[in-house]
């Protein structure tokens, strides 16, 4: 049995659509349980709201460990089960299977859960020395194929309001790298504009995530959106314009209207969990051209009359196959990686015994 306050868990984000998921969940014995939203996610304790208050609870180990076997585990945004124990100490029993989950790799393959039953990620990117396409095009390929819609939020629009062709240039630039599909805004974070011109996918019931590098201005929009200092923020280096990690965690918010919104700490790396046909989405511009391609099988590297290194940026191109490699190593089987390992160490060991020969030391 479930005890489900559908009317306060709703400015939670509970929509009737998760509500019809849950009608075919199976649910463990010993309820009745609460259903309740996580809304941080710490090394001991959860925190999770029932749409009334905010409570801490911990996951029971037969959870962490069925989620770990799962190669995944609690993140922001899960709908959990909890019951509280003849102590009044809150435990979870369960996490319900998410509509949509965003996770990232680490270098050995492993994923790491980022949030999870989100409806719209707003990438957001500022126009200063955080400008950077290479790292959004990284951002898009993170979201894609969770079942999450991007949006690219361009922030610090103040810093390119006295030099507009700065702007148009750098929307310009997007354009040609993001699909048309994606919708693109350029907003004062700061600004009660910004919220209005967000609000389309801030409709009650909704929730969104804030996601880009540190200094970008999420805590900031964060802040804007809820029209009160929820997050605190801090100034970036001058140097380069990065932030200085002042978010630390995930935590999620309720706004206003209805929405919820999820804040996030810029990722130290960024490894998309993502699969070559999600890249090619990404990057049909390049699809397009394989196909005037003078080979059939070009591989976009230096064969010859490929059309795709006559029409697509050198810097995209590289981090197209950049992003294609790190695919291709996720889907690999731990032989598989051996002997690529066992390829590029005798490749080395053959490029130092060259170049001993070519210094005379041999």
């Amino acid at each position: 049995m479930i005890d489900i306050d559908f009317e306060h868990l709703r400015c939670l984000g509970l929509t009737p659509a998760f509500a019809q998921h849950l009608a075919l969940q199976s649910v463990p014995e010993g309820g009745p349980f609460l259903l309740m939203r996580l809304t941080e996610v710490h090394r001991e304790t959860l925190r999770v709201h029932d749409g009334h208050a905010e409570h801490t609870a911990r996951a029971l180990p037969r959870v962490v460990r069925e989620l770990a076997d799962a190669d995944t585990a609690l993140a922001v945004g899960d709908w959990v089960l909890a019951r509280a124990d003849a102590f009044g100490e809150l435990w979870l029993y369960a996490q319900l299977p998410p509509l949509s989950h965003i996770a990232r790799r680490d270098a050995d393959g492993s994923r790491h859960p980022v949030v999870s039953n989100v409806d719209t990620a707003l990438l957001v990117m500022g126009l200063d020395d955080d400008f950077n396409p290479r790292r959004l095009e990284r951002y898009l390929a993170l979201v894609q194929g969770s079942g999450v819609q991007p949006v690219v939020v361009l922030t610090k629009a103040d810093v390119a309001t006295p030099r507009p062709e700065m702007l148009e240039a750098r929307l310009a630039e997007l354009r040609g790298r993001v699909s048309g599909s994606i919708d693109l805004l350029a907003v004062n974070a700061t600004h009660p504009a910004a919220a209005r011109a967000l609000a389309p996918y801030l409709s009650a019931g909704q929730t969104v995530v804030l996601m880009g590098s540190s200094g970008a201005g999420k805590s900031t929009l964060t802040n804007t959106l809820a029209g009160a200092a929820l997050q605190d923020t801090g100034a970036v280096r001058e140097h380069d314009s990065r932030g200085k990690h002042t978010t630390t965690s995930r935590s999620l918010h309720r706004l206003p209207g209805g929405a919820c919104v999820i804040d996030t700490p810029g990722l130290r790396a960024l490894r998309p969990d993502v699969d070559e046909a999600t890249l090619a989405w990404l990057f049909d511009d390049i699809g397009q051209l394989a196909l005037r391609c003078r080979f059939r099988d070009c591989r976009h590297h230096d064969e010859p009359g490929c059309a795709v290194r006559e029409g697509v940026a050198s810097d995209r191109l590289r981090n197209y196959h950049k992003l294609q490699r790190e695919a291709r190593r996720d889907t690999m089987t731990v032989l598989e990686r051996q002997q690529q390992a066992s390829v590029w160490k005798a490749r080395g060991k053959a490029t130092r015994a060259w170049m001993k020969v070519k210094r005379g030391e041999a």
